[in-house]
């Protein structure tokens, strides 16, 4: 399949284009109605880093790379809208895989209340795949940012931790079984509905867990200024993250805590909020965990259960 080929195809898997969108792909840019704020962000996933062509099928690829993008919206508690997908594809992967790809990303997209409004296309010595996405807000006060956690906050976390880590371990160590973590580490599922309702619940501070709980939440403390005091043996750890842990000797907790791929969201909240944002989270079918305080300070420190801090735990950090 040819360039034009490919692309005319990937045009018919888009479908009718979104509410907001008046001129979608067929033209040299797309035109989109805009809210007040507009909220955007961008992220690229690339062969041999971020996936494997050997143990990734093209709709696990199309549908991580959606979701990481997907996930920053979250983040901040903006409405999805809009997403931008380029592809650079290798000579040797065949049009029907590329075609995939971008079924799922669109599916992923669609999930979750976007439009893929445009893209490009071209050849590459491997497989690389940028997504942008395009949020929306009414105003500032409806959105959440890393800077504003203070003293006093309690610190809370989404879902559970360390199932993807755990399906990356098992991919790389060839272990049978294990199929749940498997399908964490390959195909995530952003939360925006989530973010929104936290955001709306009065979160003061967010991020989504995407290079680890270690790594992140020292991400907020930076921003605010504070210091991050996390209990360890509060982090609530996905099912089978023991077991697969184990095969490697690390304790569990230390292992969700460096566990990056989630994409749950951690966030700061003033304790009279923490029973709104509870409930915020079961009305959206998952669980809130508080993991500790925001005190005075300068970074994270995470706590073993004798309340000594344990050093040495990092989650993933971009070369």
């Amino acid at each position: 399949m040819g360039e034009l080929g490919l692309i005319a195809a990937i045009e018919q898997v888009l479908g009718p284009p979104g509410a907001r969108t008046v001129r979608g792909p067929g033209d040299d840019a797309s035109v989109v109605r805009s809210r007040p704020l507009a909220v955007t962000s961008i992220d690229t996933v690339v062969d041999g880093v971020h996936f494997r062509r050997s143990t990734h099928s093209a709709a696990d690829i199309g549908h991580k790379a959606m979701a990481s993008a997907m996930s920053d919206l979250a983040a901040m508690g903006a409405d999805p809208g809009e997403a931008y997908v380029s592809l650079a594809l290798p000579a040797d992967l065949p049009g029907d895989e590329a075609l995939e790809l971008a079924h799922a990303a669109v599916r992923v997209a669609r999930t979750h209340g976007a439009t893929v409004a445009g893209g490009d296309v071209v050849t590459a010595p491997t497989l690389v795949v940028s997504v942008t996405v395009v949020g929306w807000a009414d105003s500032e006060e409806h959105l959440v940012g890393r800077d504003g956690a203070c003293p006093g906050h309690l610190i809370g976390v989404t879902g559970t931790l360390g199932a993807a880590a755990a399906g990356l371990m098992i991919l790389e160590r060839g272990e049978a079984g294990y199929a749940p973590l498997l399908a964490a580490h390959r195909r995530p599922e952003p939360l925006p509905a989530v973010g929104r309702a936290l955001a709306a619940a009065g979160v003061a501070a967010m991020i989504d867990i995407s290079d680890g709980l270690a790594t992140d939440a020292a991400h907020i403390a930076r921003a605010s200024g504070v210091g991050m005091f996390v209990q360890l043996d509060e982090i609530p750890v996905a099912t089978g993250v023991a077991d697969a842990a184990g095969l490697s000797g690390q304790e569990v907790a230390l292992f969700a805590a460096a566990a990056g791929e989630d994409y749950q969201l951690l966030f700061c909240v003033e304790p009279q909020r923490w029973a709104a944002v509870a409930a915020a989270c079961e009305a959206e079918g998952t669980t809130a965990t508080r993991l500790g305080l925001v005190e005075e300070g300068a970074g994270l420190s995470l706590l073993a259960t004798s309340g000594l801090p344990v050093s040495g735990v990092e989650g993933y950090e971009h070369g």
